[in-house]
Order: C-alpha cells, then sequence, then structure tokens
C-alpha cells in the first residue's frame, strides 16, 4: 500500500490528484484550508501549520510514503500599492507557496531518514518558476522558482537515502485562479501565446503528478515536467 499526503486537494489541480492517484491504488490524505471530507483542516499560512499537517497524516496513515505539495495562493500584489501592504502580501505568498513546502520537505525527509525507508516528493511548481509572471506577481513567481530549487536541492542531497524528488510546473490550468487571472488579463490574447490552443485541463497536470509519484524511474530524481501547451519551451 502506498500512504500519499497532498496539500490542497480540496478543488482544482489538488482534487484530480487525488482522484487520479487513488485510481492507481494508492491511499491518500488530502489537506485543505478548510475542513471538508476527512481531509486535514490547516491554514499553511499560520505558524505551526505545516507541522500539524504531517503530524495528523502520520497519526492516520500510520506512514508517509510520498509527499505532494500542491496547496498555493495566486494573489495580486500591485507594485504601486501601500508599502505595508505590499510587503504583507509578499510574505504571505511565500508562506503559504514555498514555506509550507519547505516545512513539509523537511520534516519528510527527516522522518524518511530516521526510519530508512526512503520516500519521494512531488512538488507542483508553476510555468512561472521560468517565465516569470504578471507585474502584479512578482511574489507568485518567486515563491515557485524556489519550489523548483528546492526540489533539485533535495534531489541532490537525498538520493543516497532513497529519497527522491520532483517537480512539476504546470502553465494556465482550468482552475478558479486561472480562470480569474485570465478574464483579468484579456484571455483570447493569452490563449493565442499558447500554442496548443487551449490551456490544461487538471487531470492533465494530475496524470504527470501519478506518474512522478508512483512511476517515475529513480534516475529521474531532479526532473521537472513542465505542462503548458509549448507556451514556455526550457
Amino acid at each position: 500500500m502506498t500512504r500519499i499526503l497532498l496539500t490542497g486537494s480540496s478543488r482544482g489541480i489538488g482534487a484530480a490528484c487525488v482522484t487520479a492517484l487513488a485510481g492507481a491504488g494508492a491511499t491518500v490524505v488530502g489537506h485543505a484550508t478548510s475542513s471538508g471530507g476527512d481531509r486535514i483542516a490547516a491554514d499553511l499560512d499560520r505558524p505551526g501549520a505545516a507541522a500539524a499537517v504531517w503530524a495528523q497524516a502520520l497519526e492516520r496513515l500510520g506512514e508517509v510514503d510520498i509527499l505532494v505539495n500542491n496547496a498555493g495562493i495566486f494573489e495580486a500584489n500591485p507594485l504601486g500599492g501601500d508599502d505595508a501592504a505590499w510587503l504583507a502580501g509578499w510574505e504571505r505568498t511565500m508562506r503559504v507557496n514555498l514555506t509550507a513546502s519547505a516545512e513539509l520537505c523537511r520534516l519528510a525527509v527527516l522522518h524518511w531518514q530516521a526510519t530508512g525507508r526512503g520516500g519521494r516528493i512531488v512538488n507542483v511548481a508553476s510555468r512561472a518558476a521560468y517565465r516569470g509572471d504578471s507585474p502584479a506577481h512578482w511574489h507568485y513567481a518567486a515563491a515557485k522558482a524556489g519550489m523548483v530549487a528546492m526540489t533539485k536541492t533535495v534531489a541532490r542531497g537525498y538520493a543516497r537515502d532513497g529519497i527522491l524528488a520532483f517537480a512539476v510546473c504546470p502553465g494556465f490550468t482550468m482552475t478558479g485562479m486561472a480562470e480569474d487571472y485570465l478574464e483579468s488579463r484579456g484571455g483570447d490574447r493569452l490563449l493565442a501565446d499558447i500554442p496548443l490552443g487551449r490551456v490544461a485541463e487538471p487531470d492533465e497536470v494530475a496524470a504527470a503528478v501519478r506518474f512522478l509519484a508512483l512511476d517515475a524511474p529513480a534516475s529521474m530524481t531532479g526532473a521537472v515536467l513542465d505542462v503548458n501547451g509549448a507556451s514556455y519551451v526550457r
């Protein structure tokens, strides 16, 4: 039995990942900001929340074999706004999108080193990690770039312990966050920048997550998979 902790599981990419992973036979404990179903409820903007999510996942599952960091926020932070408000927006996005993921990665690595079991981490980052984002989303791009760098660092540092790390970088995906952004930025113009002619569906991103979590060979550790319709090619 493969046991998975997946953050941000209530909608969009996260919900699609739950379906894909459970459909492949894994046991998944999800997390969301608010309670619902059997998900662990925690606001990752709050100190101690990530540690509480990890502890509850271990209690429910008995062991965590795979960690999928998917939770994230996409909130505009206009450059010309109030100084204090801009800094607060920056720090909130960093805490939720990067720091909480880092805390969970750290706890997972330490746990797997202590047990000698090894494990896998899949971090859901973004095309913005490489391409950047809008002037109102410096913080989002920076956090996702940090997630990719963290993934590569974990992969290089702990492969000898049987701990593997991967990342997925979606472009626009048909979730609530992406729909709002497409609308605000003139959707047709943005779609024209995607050679495929459409944004990704959540189940397409989930297929990449499922592969990395369950099937990718160990030699792929450190790999980053793009799911962006060729809108950014590295």
